[in-house]
């Protein structure tokens, strides 16, 4: 009987695919559940540590800022007050 190539080859279990399957006890899967969420609890907080840090030092960055405008605009408004004056 004449097999056809392409049959042939995708016949071969090298070519075929395959998934590997991981037989698993109920408790070996409620641990790795729990562990799984004890990893994402634990990325959670140190992502919002990194968060409350990152807010903490922009807005110390914008008061800094902030001051410093305030107190140019306080030494340059008595220098506008005087020309307006003369």
């Amino acid at each position: 009987m004449y097999t056809h190539l392409y049959d042939t080859l995708f016949a071969d279990s090298f070519f075929s695919p395959t998934r590997t399957v991981y037989v698993v006890s109920e408790s070996q899967l409620k641990d790795l559940k729990l562990r799984q969420q004890h990893e994402e609890l634990d990325n959670l907080e140190a992502s919002r540590k990194r968060l409350e840090e990152t807010y903490k030092s922009r807005i110390k960055i914008i008061d800094e800022r902030e001051h410093e405008l305030r107190e140019e605009l306080k030494g340059l408004a008595p220098a506008e007050k005087e020309a307006v004056k003369s």
